[in-house]
C-alpha cells in the first residue's frame, strides 16, 4: 500500500488576512496558490492516479489546506475496488473521498448510497457531464489513444484507427494495451470498443496476439522495436515526451478517441473515515477551480472546464480539447457499471492476459 502522506505545519508569516465569504485566505504562495487556513482535520483519499501525479496534487493541496492532514491511497481501480468491497462489509469506508478512472464506478457507488451530495458552486464551469445532484462530478479527462515510435516506422506501416488496430496482420504479435481487469480507464476503453464493434473486437485482439502490459512495460518496448503500437492514455505518451525528451509520438484514431472524465466523490458522513464532510465539499471546489485545474493540466491530462484549449490550458504537446471532445467515441457509462462483469469476461476469454 502506498500512502503519499501529508502534514505541513503553518508558516508564521507577517501576512494580511483577508475575509471572503467566511474564509480565512492569506497571499498566494510561489506556485500561485492562495491558502484556504479554515480548512481542517483529516480527509483520506482513495486514487488511481498515477503515483508520481499524486505526490505533485498532495504538495498543491498541502500548499492550498495547510491546516488540514490529506493523505492518499494509490492504486489501480481493480485495487481500489476490491478494498472498498472489503471495507462494505463493516458499513464504512476507509476513506472520504475518492478519485478514480471513470464514472461508472461513481454510478455504481451513488446508486448503493454511498455517496455525499454537495452542489459545488463550480459545476456550472464544467464542459462534461456531472451528477445533478452533486453525487460526483468529473475532476480531469484522461484520454486513451494509439501510439507508435517514429523513429522505427511510419503512420502510414501502422493502424490510424482502432478497427484497424485489432485487424492489420503487420501488427500480429506487435501491439500491446493495458488490463481491463485492473485498471479503471483500460476497462472503459474496452466498453466503449465492445460498445462500437461488438465483442467480436476482443476475438480480433486475441488473433492479433496482443500483448497485456502495464503502460510503462509497453513504452520500453514501443522504444526498443519490440513492439510496433501500443493502446495506451495520451498522458503516459505526454509525460515521456516533456520529462524525456521522447520521440514517442500519438495518433488519435480515425474511428474516434476514447476521453474518459475521471470523477471524484465524497463518501457519506455516516459511512466515511473521518466524517469531515464541510472539508472535503472545499477540497471539491479547489478541484474543480482554476487554481486546482493548473495541477490537472501539469499532471498531462485535460481540464474539465469549459474553454481550456490551447496554451497552458491543455496538457503538454496535446491538441485543443474542444476538439478531442469533436472526435470522443463516447461510450454508454450506465452499461459499462451494469455489464462490467460481461465486459470482462468476454475479455478474458478471447484474450491471453499472460502475454
Amino acid at each position: 500500500m502506498k500512502k503519499v502522506c501529508s502534514i505541513v505545519a503553518m508558516l508564521g508569516l507577517g501576512v494580511s488576512l483577508l475575509f471572503a465569504g467566511g474564509a480565512s485566505e492569506t497571499a498566494a504562495t510561489a506556485t500561485g496558490i492562495v491558502p484556504d487556513k479554515t480548512v481542517t482535520g483529516n480527509i483520506m483519499i482513495y486514487t488511481s492516479i498515477y503515483e508520481d501525479i499524486v505526490t505533485m496534487m498532495d504538495n498543491a493541496l498541502a500548499e492550498k489546506f495547510p491546516n488540514c492532514n490529506i493523505e492518499f491511497f494509490q492504486g489501480g481501480t481493480g485495487k481500489i475496488q476490491t478494498k472498498v468491497a472489503g471495507e462494505m462489509a463493516t458499513g464504512k469506508l476507509g476513506c472520504d473521498m475518492m478519485l478514480v478512472a471513470e464514472p461508472a464506478y461513481s454510478l455504481e457507488l451513488n446508486e448503493d448510497g454511498y455517496l455525499h451530495k454537495y452542489l459545488s458552486p463550480n459545476r456550472a464551469n464544467l464542459r462534461f457531464d456531472y451528477d445533478k445532484e452533486g453525487a460526483w462530478y468529473p475532476v480531469r479527462v484522461c484520454n486513451m489513444v494509439l501510439a507508435y515510435n517514429p523513429e522505427m516506422y511510419k503512420p502510414s506501416d501502422l493502424a490510424t484507427s482502432y478497427k484497424d488496430f485489432a485487424t492489420n496482420p503487420a501488427l500480429k504479435g506487435y501491439i500491446s494495451m493495458g488490463n481491463p481487469l485492473t485498471s479503471g480507464t483500460t476497462m472503459a476503453a474496452a466498453a466503449a470498443l465492445s460498445e462500437k464493434y461488438g465483442y467480436v473486437y476482443f476475438d480480433q485482439l486475441g488473433k492479433q496476439q496482443i500483448m497485456i502490459e502495464s503502460g510503462s512495460t509497453a513504452l520500453a518496448k514501443l522504444e526498443t522495436g519490440e513492439c510496433k503500437e501500443l493502446m495506451i492514455l495520451e498522458e503516459s505518451v505526454l509525460k515521456k515526451r516533456e520529462e524525456e525528451g521522447s520521440s514517442i509520438s500519438v495518433i488519435y484514431p480515425d474511428d474516434g478517441v476514447i476521453l474518459i472524465p475521471s470523477t471524484v466523490m465524497t463518501v457519506a458522513g455516516d459511512k466515511s473515515a473521518n466524517n469531515n464532510i464541510a472539508s472535503c465539499e472545499k477540497v471539491t471546489d479547489w478541484l474543480l477551480s482554476e487554481e486546482g485545474q493548473k495541477f490537472i493540466v501539469k499532471g498531462w491530462m485535460h481540464s474539465v472546464l469549459k474553454g481550456w484549449n490551447s496554451g497552458d490550458h491543455i496538457p503538454y504537446d496535446s491538441i485543443s480539447t474542444d476538439d478531442l471532445i469533436k472526435k470522443d467515441m463516447g461510450l454508454d457509462w450506465v452499461r459499462c457499471y451494469q455489464q462490467r462483469t460481461e465486459i470482462r469476461e468476454a475479455f478474458e476469454k478471447s484474450v491471453s492476459l499472460s502475454k
